[in-house]
């Protein structure tokens, strides 16, 4: 089965400069549940890979994140669909660790727990490092405008790098389900 792997905050989740630090602060941004869902029906494996250095920063709890995490797959559920995974970096940006995007280790942890390689499949990110980490695997990034899509479009343009790109995480699935 095909895998499409995706950034949690701005894409499935609104996002906030503050950082997402508990349940209640984890809202889905509109239609990225049922993009989810229709992912799965089109017979994608759905995969999140999310950086959290609120966690190394003291600002959040692994019980909390633990609990968004379980609010994301629940509503997923409820929809009729489902994550396979959810991977997350849980380092401070100053460790340099491996798996912190734009470092392709979540995208390795994807392919170790799928058994499938990320090459040719779709990564679905809303910042450069996202568009990085999915480029640094083979994996073929796709940008949405939602979060910080429309700032990191306007970098892609300054650097000439040209990524397929839809307003919204649900865009996305609507069309990849009519290919």
């Amino acid at each position: 089965m095909p895998i499409v792997a995706l950034d949690r905050d701005g894409v499935i989740n609104v996002d906030s400069p503050h950082y997402i630090k508990s349940k209640g602060e984890w809202e889905p941004l509109p239609g990225s549940i049922e993009a989810i869902k229709a992912l799965n029906d089109k017979g994608y494996r759905v995969y999140v890979a999310t950086n959290q250095a609120g966690l190394a920063r003291g600002l959040f709890q692994q019980s909390d994140l633990d609990e968004m995490h379980s609010k994301l797959e629940s509503l997923v559920e409820a929809e009729g669909g489902h994550v396979s995974g959810i991977k997350y970096c849980p380092h401070h940006p100053d460790e340099k660790c491996q798996c912190r995007k734009p470092m392709p280790g979540l995208l390795r942890q994807i392919e170790r727990a799928s058994g499938e390689s990320m090459k040719n499949q779709c990564f679905v990110g809303d910042s450069l490092k996202d568009i990085q980490a999915a480029m640094s695997i083979g994996a073929k990034p796709i940008l949405v405008l939602t979060g910080n899509g429309r700032s990191t479009q306007s970098k892609l343009k300054e650097r000439s790098v040209d990524v397929e790109t839809y307003d919204t995480l649900l865009d996305f699935a609507k069309a990849i389900a009519t290919t």
